[in-house]
């Protein structure tokens, strides 16, 4: 196992360790001619290692919007921590879950992804052609509302938008699966009584998080058997971005007044908006990394270095708004879980 595996094996795999701020901060270069990414030690590590594997643009913007949002949250627990709070561990246990999630996301968790978009049916499922989702009961779904004839195509486009969502739902839930498989294997080794106990309520917040998943994934496909059937409603027309949709359905499943929901649906229109803005960067960003490749071909150098600035500037951007967008996402989520019903992040 190399360095960076055996780090990233200590900072995951230890359920019942502590993050301490000399092994987990990242120290700043003195002479600031090799600044670091990330002030987590980690999280740095994983980065680099992300540009050496030199993941597509798009893909790497995410990730790094995904470390921001750890970090931060890493960092706020810090404080807490230094407060004497979080004495069950159970915010250390969710942040170790959102590292395993994010290291098996995007396949640096050291092992081959083996985890299917779909359910346990997949095996006998043939892909013919037209099955774009991979998942039987999406594809079928989405073959039978495309030759309906009840939408006009913008309405298809929004319709496959939330397709492709309920299949990414569902890769989600089944990466956060195989975490707590892995921790409950990781549970039947326990020696320590005390450390018994911190796994049993990691184990056991880890299945309270895939019930509500479930839950949600059966409601975001019982949305679209309703819509493929019957068309778009009024009321499906508030919103067109999948992530907004949930998040609005969720809010008017909660016990929030008609007030404050009024209020929700302006501040999710703004976020929308980002949503769409955020799409615009990625789109802008995937063409420039095609037309850099297609300049370095050529070897003209002063093409190459005004396209490498412009990429740059806009690969810079990208993760800057992905960021933002998560942030948003995540108060978004918390106003709608304090306020309303009880519910776990999306």
């Amino acid at each position: 196992m190399n360095y960076l595996g055996l780090v990233l094996c200590m900072c995951v795999g230890a359920l019942g360790g502590k993050y301490s701020r000399e092994v987990n901060e990242q120290k700043a270069s003195v002479d600031g001619k090799n600044p670091v990414e990330f002030r987590i030690a980690k999280l740095n590590q994983v980065w680099e290692k992300a540009v050496r594997m030199q993941m597509p643009p798009v893909r790497q913007a995410e990730l790094h919007s995904d470390l921001k949002i750890q970090e931060k949250d890493e960092l706020q627990w810090k404080k807490l921590k230094a407060e004497g709070l979080d004495e069950n561990g159970e915010r250390e246990a969710k942040l170790r879950r959102n590292f395993n999630v994010i290291l098996a996301k995007y396949g640096m968790d050291g092992k081959k992804d083996t985890r299917t978009m779909e359910n346990n049916n997949l095996k006998d499922h043939d892909i013919r052609e037209g099955d774009i989702f991979e998942e039987p009961r999406l594809d079928k779904l989405w073959n039978k509302a495309k030759s309906s004839g009840k939408f006009s195509e913008d309405e298809l486009q929004s319709l496959r938008r939330e397709f492709q969502h309920h299949k990414d739902k569902i890769h989600e839930y089944n990466i956060l699966m195989d975490t707590v498989s892995r921790t409950e294997e990781i549970h039947k080794n326990v020696i320590s009584p005390l450390e018994g106990d911190v796994k049993e309520h990691a184990v056991h917040q880890k299945h309270s998080e895939l019930k509500q998943k479930m839950r949600d994934l059966n409601q975001g496909f019982e949305r679209l058997r309703k819509i493929s059937h019957e068309g778009f409603s009024d009321d499906d027309s508030e919103f067109r971005e999948p992530r907004v949709i949930e998040l609005w359905d969720m809010a008017r499943r909660s016990n929030l007044s008609e007030d404050e929901l009024d209020s929700l649906k302006e501040e999710l229109k703004h976020f929308e908006t980002k949503v769409e803005k955020h799409q615009h960067y990625q789109e802008q960003l995937e063409l420039s990394h095609q037309k850099l490749k297609h300049v370095e071909a050529l070897g003209d150098q002063d093409h190459i270095l005004r396209n490498k600035e412009k990429y740059n500037s806009l690969s810079e951007k990208t993760r800057e708004m992905g960021y933002k967008m998560k942030k948003h996402m995540q108060d978004l989520t918390n106003k709608i879980s304090r306020d309303g019903l009880p519910h776990n992040e999306l």
